[in-house]
């Protein structure tokens, strides 16, 4: 076999986690690991939701052998040039996995190599891309006759973290804390808070407050925040202290310090210990939750994938620290000088015509898990969450509900075989 190159196009940290990391598995389960036969490079574009660490994130997995970060992108698709003027085998394919699907057709033109794009709600450039692996069968529905040859149902990459979780993690157990262990005698609720300063400055504090009263209620409901791996205990934690976020005095009396240890913890003023966990991926763990309180995002859809119970949280007090829309509007958001009046207005104009936010709402067109958005209380956020918990029977009718609507984990094993067949090894799915 001829040597090859696969590269991979992807952008933001929901993307580089949740559809890079399964499907680089995937690939070299089926090409093998031989690197002078297959080598995969990844390539990120800008993104407005970026961390800046997704090339970091990206480097730790083995599967991968080069990236470039965001910041060189634009050289590369204009000139296809890399900053370290890497090398590209004869032979190759370029395989889309989040960014903007006309990159693939110009960067593929660069190279000379096939196009394979995962497409999860619509499928651009038809008559240029060579195959299209989508989500759902109702995309193909649309296509024109004359290029529906080009595509197959491959499933929802972000149900990979549902296959992942009932294909077990080795060694998961090892993997918990003391007070994890205990779970299993315990209510967990999981607080996913994101990763971004625009919305850890409102999260942070006001999943402190819910998690308060709703322990004065339940003081046997343990707590667990679920640090992204971006982001460092110390910056999580800042966002805990009034005196570096004025804005969680909105949020009420809460407050809480960095108390390492193992676990380390988020200790509140009021004595409520919240561990932090920071192995990544979290699905053992996370499917132990009772209900998990998240930010909007890609979180959702692990969640949804896992049939983890959620309630979504979109907080508005401060209305120009959202700036993590997702294209155009986070750019404009996100622009010096003007970007704080922008930022308000974007917000106030999308506010308003606000649609469904979680991923698995949006899977099923309709609200299959609770989302608040607002200046939301904490006490009004408590009471709901301690009225799921008191009546278990809600709990399992939206877990029953996010296992019919999440798509079936094997996404990522499709994808490698179409990226095989583009390559020339002739397998079918």
């Amino acid at each position: 076999m001829a040597a090859m190159d696969i590269l991979i196009l992807s952008n933001g940290p929901g993307e580089v986690t949740t559809w890079v990391r399964p499907v680089v598995k995937a690939l070299r389960q089926k090409l093998g690991n031989d690197r002078a036969q297959v080598r995969i490079t990844l390539v990120l574009s800008p993104c407005p939701n970026a961390s800046g660490f997704e090339a970091a994130i990206a480097r730790s997995y083995p599967e991968i052998d080069r990236v470039q970060e965001a910041k060189h992108f634009w050289r590369f698709l204009l000139w296809g040039k890399t900053a370290a003027n890497w090398d590209w085998r004869d032979r190759g394919v370029v395989l889309f996995l989040g960014g903007d699907q006309f990159f693939p057709v110009v960067i593929s033109r660069h190279l000379g190599y096939r196009t394979v794009v995962y497409a999860e709600w619509e499928a651009r450039w038809q008559s240029l891309i060579d195959r299209f692996g989508v989500m759902k069968s109702e995309l193909i529905a649309s296509v024109s006759p004359k290029y529906a040859h080009k595509f197959a149902v491959v499933g929802d990459l972000m149900a990979e973290a549902g296959g992942a979780r009932e294909q077990g993690s080795g060694g998961a157990e090892e993997q918990r804390s003391r007070g994890a262990e205990e779970a299993d005698n315990l209510e967990l609720i999981g607080i996913l808070p994101g990763s971004k300063p625009a919305k850890l400055a409102q999260g942070v504090p006001l999943s402190l407050a819910i998690a308060q009263y709703i322990y004065s209620s339940r003081p046997q409901t343990k707590f667990v925040i679920f640090v992204a791996p971006t982001l460092d205990l110390a910056t999580l934690a800042s966002f805990a202290d009034p005196q570096q976020n004025p804005v969680s005095q909105q949020f009420g009396d809460v407050a809480a310090e960095l108390v390492m240890g193992e676990p380390p913890l988020l200790k509140t003023s009021t004595g409520l210990c919240v561990e932090l966990w920071t192995r990544s991926p979290a699905y053992d763990l996370l499917s132990q939750c009772s209900l998990c309180l998240t930010t909007v995002g890609a979180n959702t859809a692990e969640l949804g994938a896992l049939a983890v119970p959620m309630i979504v949280l979109l907080p508005t007090q401060q209305l120009d620290a959202m700036r993590a829309w997702d294209g155009l509007p986070g750019l404009l958001a996100n622009l010096p000088l003007v970007g704080t009046g922008m930022a308000k207005t974007i917000n106030w104009l999308v506010l308003q015509r606000l649609g469904l936010l979680a991923w698995p709402n949006r899977w099923a067109q309709t609200e299959v898990v609770p989302e608040l958005v607002g200046k939301l209380q904490p006490q009004a956020v408590a009471e709901l969450a301690l009225d799921f918990l008191s009546h278990p029977e809600k709990l399992q009718q939206m877990r029953d509900r996010l296992r019919a609507v999440r798509g079936q984990p094997g996404a990522a094993q499709k994808l490698a075989i179409l990226v095989s067949e583009e390559l020339g090894s002739g397998e079918e799915i």
